[in-house]
């Protein structure tokens, strides 16, 4: 702003009359007028240009400070805060912004557009894809993370009242990523309200799969395309959901359960095996039911 009042004063020293934008009128000036100085000084004491009643930085002085914040890093030209721990076998590519307090380990490579929050940290030999985001969370040792995959959001939790409006439920922990994790193009893992979200070690997700708040799943998991986890979930270790399986919220699955495509558990799995169908029953029922209602059809 001090930069276009200069600019102006520059202008009206050459002319007799100036134009007021805020009224909307020209007025003439006499020869006597000091017109820059008081001009500038009767226009700023009128209008607050400050950076909380403008939403922007008022000073060339702050914008230059908080520029310097970050800085380019020296292998694929990314950016950087300088609060930011990265080791120096890191790559961050052309584009990709790791911001304050985060920690990024030896072989780490951050693809361009990816933007890795404050605090975060991330494991070495850790591949991150183009366009992710990454807040409120902590990426283990080798992981993959595909293009455009979100992990730390705030979960879909609402509180009604009593007159039917909705109040946000607070979303203030964390999610925290195993090691040797593939997480597939698009999916979202949000962060926990009441716990931690966690991904156990080994675990493999395929593309558009939504994890909810609170979710714990164990190691060496494997969840298909599209599959849809509701929040507060507890999955316990060698679990395989096929694609499209639907978890509704606060249910618990037992260690090596398998579902089939397309089902939907709505309570509690406490026994491993082979599971299918809406809702979900074991395999041998589901088939049955299967069956006997192709016969009623006939």
């Amino acid at each position: 702003m001090a930069i276009h009042l200069k600019r102006l004063a520059n202008v009206v020293s050459s002319s007799n009359s100036i134009f007021n934008p805020i009224s909307g009128k020209s007025f003439i000036l006499d020869s006597h007028s000091s017109l820059p100085e008081k001009f500038i000084s009767s226009f700023t004491s009128r209008h607050d240009f400050s950076a909380s009643a403008t939403g922007h930085i008022n000073s060339e002085e702050d914008d230059e400070r908080g520029h310097h914040e970050f800085l380019k890093w020296h292998k694929g030209g990314g950016m950087f805060h300088k609060s930011a721990s990265i080791d120096p076998t890191a790559l961050i590519d052309f584009g990709a912004v790791v911001h304050s307090g985060s920690f990024v380990g030896g072989n780490v490579h951050v693809g361009s557009g990816t933007v890795v929050g404050p605090n975060v940290t991330i494991g070495q030999s850790t591949e991150i894809g183009y366009n992710a985001a990454l807040a409120n969370c902590t990426i283990g040792d080798s992981c993959v993370i595909h293009h455009g995959v979100c992990i730390g959001q705030d979960g879909f939790g609402f509180y009604i009242g009593e007159d039917g409006a909705m109040m946000k439920k607070p979303q203030a922990l964390k999610a925290h990523i195993g090691n040797n994790v593939e997480i597939g193009a698009n999916t979202c893992i949000d962060r926990g309200s009441w716990r931690d979200t966690m991904i156990g070690d080994h675990s493999k997700i395929d593309n558009l799969v939504q994890i909810g708040h609170n979710v714990v799943i164990g190691k060496s998991c494997m969840l298909c395309g599209q599959v849809g986890i509701a929040g507060s979930v507890t999955m316990g270790d060698y679990v395989t959901l096929g694609g499209r399986v639907g978890v509704r919220d606060h249910v618990t699955i037992v260690s090596k359960v398998r579902l089939a495509a397309a089902s939907c558990v709505t309570k509690d799995i406490t026994k491993p095996g082979d599971y299918g169908g809406f809702p979900a029953v074991p395999i041998r029922e589901w088939r049955r039911q299967v069956a006997s209602h192709r016969q009623t059809l006939k």
